[in-house]
């Protein structure tokens, strides 16, 4: 387990996670919250958080995945 928490904090992972947040949590920021942006509406900033925070976790998870399966394969 040390190894996977090694892995998901390390730098490549972070900044690539990072980019990819960044991306998919503003396009899913514009669908689910789109009209409340542009028409002033109240925004739900728990939701914007989640927005980016769950595509963070999905890549970060699955890049250190795919990283400790690819050392253990022989």
């Amino acid at each position: 387990m040390q190894t996977f928490f090694g892995t998901v904090f390390s730098r490549p992972i972070v900044v690539g996670a990072l980019r990819v947040s960044f991306v998919v949590g503003c396009v899913l920021n514009l669908i689910n919250q789109g009209e409340a942006f542009f028409s002033g509406g109240p925004i739900a900033w728990g939701h914007v958080l989640l927005n980016f925070l769950v595509p963070y976790a999905v890549s970060s998870y699955s890049a250190a995945r795919n990283q400790l399966s690819n050392r253990t394969t022989p």
